[in-house]
């Protein structure tokens, strides 16, 4: 008998394939405790055999909540979701098609001025999303499996100068700041700044281990400590923790405080990526060859075979570190000494004309 009593309430114990099943009916009376296990043993078959029974009334918006609570999404999931949602969020997800995307990127364009590859990664979320829902037997097949994404132009990416951080760490918050000083001398990302943990960060060796990483060659690298840094870290050093928070509080957005920043200090556009940009650009105009760049940065070539397995000697990241260091005193020095040349030139002159208007004016006039 498959149906046991517990308390007052049925159970259901049976097999598949050697592997015993056991639920709660809920119920009291042994009529509906039949029934429901019925419904058990059909769902159970269906898995044995990769039936998936899908709501045909799913829409993309209930979809989208489902991942949202079950699968952990990340902060850039809830940012595309912002934009899916409005057009694709009443959509029958049975009903999706690759046509529906291709409307997507029209209506995407009217709504605002935006490239083609900022819809690519939204429409690359969705795709995520589908998947994900195929792999919890939500759907059957993905319908933007095989979607084709425009391709995207290379752009130029701006590299901050010395002159342009100076003017955006005079108006940037204070807990802002430290991060931004973190992406310049460190060359992380922004989430693995935000992760970064006090037990990686080793003050008596002045090294800093990342706690957490975008991709599995970043996890847990070494990088050296500029002394701007390393003097920033030790002001109020911790045991454990978030590094860098606001009001002791782990953050997990900054681009708000970033771009009144940037307006503030009369900047250009830069995206708070473009930091990482400067560090590796920094570190090439100093002469650090690709593989200790790469090493510092936590990425690999995928043009390398064996790139992935690259091993960069610790004094070679702190030689590397301090070539930063001397590149960045030159260049400073370098401002200066122009600028003291302009100045000397400039008060020269003015003397030079102001001497021959005198010698003018106490001439005869003849």
């Amino acid at each position: 008998m498959s149906l046991m009593k517990r308390g007052n309430v049925w159970w259901s114990y049976f097999y598949i394939d050697g592997v015993r099943h056991q639920s709660s009916t809920g119920t009291t009376s042994r009529r509906q405790a039949e029934v429901v296990e019925q419904k058990f043993k059909t769902e159970a078959n269906a898995r044995r055999h990769l039936l998936v029974q899908y709501d045909p009334k799913l829409t993309v918006a209930a979809l989208i909540t489902r991942f949202m609570s079950d699968a952990e999404p990340r902060p850039h999931h809830l940012y595309q979701f912002k934009a899916l949602l409005p057009f694709f969020g009443d959509i029958l997800v049975v009903r999706l098609n690759r046509n529906m995307a291709r409307e997507f990127r029209v209506w995407r364009k009217q709504q605002k001025n935006i490239t083609d590859a900022t819809i690519n990664r939204a429409l690359s979320v969705l795709r995520h999303v589908l998947y994900w829902a195929v792999d919890e037997q939500l759907l059957q097949v993905n319908p933007m499996a095989r979607l084709p994404l425009v391709r995207e132009r290379r752009l130029k990416r701006p590299v901050m100068s010395l002159s342009e951080e100076d003017r955006v760490l005079a108006v940037v918050p204070e807990y802002l700041r430290r991060i931004v000083i973190a992406a310049l001398d460190t060359g992380m990302r922004r989430g693995e700044i935000l992760r970064q943990r006090w037990e990686d960060v080793d003050l008596n060796r002045k090294l800093l281990l990342v706690t957490k990483s975008k991709t599995a060659e970043g996890e847990a690298r070494e990088i050296p400590l500029t002394s701007r840094l390393f003097d920033l870290l030790s002001e109020d050093p911790q045991q454990a923790g978030i590094v860098f928070t606001f009001n002791g509080l782990p953050l997990s957005w900054i681009r708000k405080g970033w771009l009144g920043a940037l307006k503030r200090a009369g900047l250009r556009h830069f995206r708070f990526h473009d930091l990482r940009h400067s560090f590796n650009t920094r570190l090439m105009e100093a002469g650090v060859i690709q593989d200790v760049r790469m090493a510092l940065m936590g990425h690999s070539g995928g043009s390398k075979v064996h790139s992935i397995y690259t091993h960069v000697e610790l004094p070679v990241k702190r030689e590397a570190i301090a070539r930063l260091k001397q590149w960045v005193q030159q260049q400073r020095q370098g401002g200066q000494h122009a600028s003291e040349t302009t100045d000397r030139n400039g008060s020269g002159q003015a003397s030079g004309t102001q001497a021959l208007e005198e010698k003018n004016s106490s001439g005869s006039g003849s």
